[in-house]
C-alpha cells in the first residue's frame, strides 16, 4: 500500500486477490481461470478514477445453477472487498470459462 496526498491506496493486484478470495468460497466455483494471454490470475481490475470494475473468470461445477453462482460471485466479491478494502465495486462481471465435474 502506499500514500498519496495523505490517502492511503490498494493496488489492483491486492484488490485481484481479495476478489479471487470470495469467488473461491462460493459453492459452484470449481476454480479461477486463468488467462496468459490477458495476463491475469482469474481477476482482471480496471481502477480508473476511483471506480473499479472487475471481471471474474471462473470454471463451475457440472449440474450447478450458473446464474445463481454469478449472483453469488457478484454478491461475495462486492461484500469481501467492502469488508477488507473499503472499496466499492463499480461492476462485478462474471464469465463461465469452463464447466468440470464437482471437486
Amino acid at each position: 500500500m502506499r500514500v498519496v496526498d495523505g490517502r492511503a491506496s490498494i493496488s489492483t493486484d491486492i484488490l485481484a486477490g481479495y476478489a479471487a478470495d470470495a469467488a473461491r468460497e462460493v459453492d459452484g466455483v470449481r476454480a479461477l481461470v486463468e488467462s496468459r494471454r490477458h495476463r491475469h490470475r482469474g481477476v482482471r481490475v480496471n481502477g480508473e478514477s476511483g471506480a473499479h470494475r472487475f471481471e471474474v473468470h471462473v470454471e463451475t461445477e457440472w449440474g450447478a445453477s450458473i446464474p445463481d453462482v454469478a449472483r453469488e460471485v457478484q454478491q461475495r466479491v462486492r461484500d469481501y472487498l467492502a469488508r477488507m478494502a473499503d472499496v466499492e465495486a463499480e461492476a462485478v462481471d462474471v464469465v463461465v470459462d469452463d464447466v468440470g465435474p464437482a471437486a
